[in-house]
């Protein structure tokens, strides 16, 4: 049995792949910890499991890519750089695999072509498998990625990403690998991407099947979730009809809407004579032996719904939309409207919009606009990036168009003319990405390493808190989760343990916290034997103003008519458009917002001179409050 490791080339890991007699198993790590833990897993847990998942003999760990680059500093205040660096390290012969959205790379919106090939050539260093999609299936979107992971000598894996309804055929999808092939070459392995467990097993071993019945000599790797506690039986069956890879992960971290447990895999398919080649049991168990009593640490970050989601059949949402789908809707009070949101409501939306795949960033334009839908009235208060959707701005629809009566709804009775002049995908010109170094090296005081860029480019403001963060603080990475994610602080005299990056050991007890009469907080602590006193000033500055009152969706849109643009929503400035002094048309950008990982961009309502703009890049916002102020034009 040939263990494959990634010092090996691509013809070497694919001679082996259909020698082998059995099926090889890759290690969702990053797929787990975002399904199950909004993707908070942390780097100290990782390393703590990196020795006995390197003995475990995977085929691949996939430890980055998705959302979790963008995680990783804005959440858990790790260089996703090092994180690799760190873990290569740890397992020397383990291939890394990453998960990448194709024009959306690592992030929410289409790139530049050469942010694209930079970012690839960046993490290349450290990734061995591209697992590579688009939420539209369309290939084009994908081959810059291609190139570049080609180029750089490591194993493409692009994807088709499946989903059910009559649409979705088995000739549909071999017409779609052939498609793929023919950019490609046949030097791949290719990923069934079943992002929301859908399917019953029947179905997707009939896929496997027709795939192989058409491309015998095709590494087909299966990947799904058990949402609905179904996937073993999806795995067996891929396994059964020819697949040569699937994936699963450490049984003490399986929940509810990630991959199933390696081990179960394992013992279900060794009674139908199928072998996981290269596997060491043992150290599949070791895994989740070591890192078992870390998982109450993460607890806060599991789902509010408790249980498999056999519905998924009905909403497909993903289990990585499913979990954060889950904390938005507490965070915004509306958990009670969850069962119209999915059952009712996300399926009708998913219909009328072309049934194509629920992925990022389709998961979200579909489960934001379904929400709107019940907390606004249908297709009132449409996303920038439905908008996009519709003009074609992603790509094709895959099957059909949505109906004639939405695309009045979002863009009002000339819509005809708005998609006349503004529909079909345009091309998106490289960025100046020298100007962008100047402009990373004055937001931080030096110049930035070109990983930093690789980041600043896909999430710039969140990668400047970040850069800044770990100058001030250092490398936060170090703290166990049960210092890093403690609630509920920590009791007196209480003492933890930690080693920096450096490797240097420190000891922290904890003393007396003291309050001051101008409302500041000391807190005492012994570092390393020494006395240090913090100090903390109040939450809420003493004088601060009251807060604004709220302005209705209405009082916004009548004073944006007049000029005074004010945010419709919380949100964060992801870019602005405009200066002072510069005149605008009716429909003109004036800047872009971002929330729930949707950008919507804000219009100018009326031609006139911008007199001022109230907001920088990076900026929080809460509804009502002033974006830009238009003199408008009379008449």
């Amino acid at each position: 049995m040939t263990r494959i490791t990634q010092d090996m080339d691509i013809a070497s890991m694919l001679a082996a792949l259909r020698q082998a007699d059995g099926y090889y198993i890759t290690n969702t790590a990053r797929d787990m910890s975002q399904t199950d833990y909004k993707n908070r897993i942390l780097l100290h847990t990782d390393l703590m499991a990196a020795p006995t998942r390197e003995a475990a003999g995977y085929f691949s760990l996939e430890i980055t890519g998705g959302a979790s680059v963008h995680v990783d500093i804005l959440r858990k205040q790790v260089d996703p750089f090092l994180k690799l660096d760190l873990l290569r390290q740890a397992m020397p012969k383990t291939m890394f695999q990453t998960l990448c959205r194709g024009v959306n790379l690592f992030g929410y919106r289409p790139y530049p072509p050469n942010v694209i090939r930079f970012t690839v050539r960046e993490f290349a260093k450290y990734v061995d498998v591209w697992r590579t999609f688009d939420f539209l299936n369309h290939v084009p979107n994908m081959q810059a990625v291609f190139e570049e992971v080609a180029k750089a000598g490591k194993l493409n894996e692009p994807c088709i990403c499946f989903s059910t309804g009559p649409e979705h055929t088995n000739a549909y999808y071999v017409a779609k690998v052939k498609e793929i092939l023919a950019v490609t070459g046949e030097d791949i392995t290719l990923c069934i991407k079943n992002h929301g467990g859908l399917g019953t097993p029947r179905r997707i071993g009939e896929l496997v099947n027709a795939i192989k019945q058409a491309y015998p000599d095709l590494i087909i790797h299966y990947h799904g979730h058990n949402t609905d506690g179904n996937d073993v039986g999806r795995i067996t069956e891929a396994v059964l009809n020819g697949a040569k890879i699937v994936d699963a992960s450490d049984h003490a971290f399986t929940g509810y809407y990630g991959p199933p447990a390696v081990l179960t895999v394992i013992q279900t398919l060794k009674d139908h004579g199928k072998t996981a080649v290269g596997i060491d049991e043992a150290a599949v168990i070791a895994t989740s032996d070591a890192i078992r009593d870390q998982r109450p640490h993460y607890a806060q970050f599991e789902s509010q719904i408790k249980g498999f989601q056999p519905t998924v059949q009905i909403h497909k949402l993903p289990g990585g939309a499913m979990g954060s789908s889950l904390e938005q809707a507490a965070k915004g009070g509306f958990l009670d409207k969850m069962p119209d949101i999915l059952h009712k409501e996300l399926p009708k939306v998913q219909e009328e919009l072309g049934n194509f795949w629920s992925v990022t960033p389709g998961s979200q334009i579909l489960w934001t606009t379904a929400v709107s839908n019940v907390q606004h009235g249908r297709y009132e208060s449409p996303s920038g990036d439905l908008k996009n959707l519709l003009l074609g701005k992603y790509g094709p629809f895959p099957f059909y168009q949505p109906a004639d009566w939405i695309y009045e709804k979002v863009f009002g009775e000339d819509w005809r003319k708005v998609l006349a002049e503004q529909g079909g995908a345009e091309a998106i010109s490289d960025m100046d990405i020298e100007q962008e170094r100047k402009t990373l090296t004055d937001r931080l005081g030096y110049e930035p390493t070109e990983q930093q860029l690789v980041i600043y480019l896909q999430h710039p403001n969140d990668a400047v808190n970040f850069y800044k963060f770990e100058a001030e603080f250092g490398k936060a990475y170090v703290l166990p989760p049960s210092i890093f994610l403690r609630q509920g602080g920590f009791a007196l005299g209480e003492t933890m343990t930690f080693r920096d990056h450096f490797g240097k050991e420190h000891l922290l007890e904890v003393g007396p916290v003291q309050k001051t009469e101008d409302g500041h907080t000391n807190v005492y602590l012994n570092v390393d034997h020494h006395e240090r006193v913090y100090v903390f000033e109040p939450v809420k500055p003493a004088g601060a103003a009251p807060a604004a009152a709220k302005l209705s969706k209405e009082e916004i849109a009548e004073l944006a008519k007049a000029g005074d643009c004010r945010a419709p929503f919380a949100a964060n400035v992801s870019a602005v458009s405009v200066k002072a002094g510069q005149a605008v048309a009716a429909g003109d950008q004036l800047l872009v917002l971002e929330a729930m990982k949707m950008q919507t961009p804000i219009v100018a309502e009326a031609a006139g001179v911008v007199v001022a703009v109230s907001v920088k890049v990076g900026q929080s916002l809460q509804p009502g409050d002033k974006l830009v102020k238009v003199d408008v034009k009379e008449g």
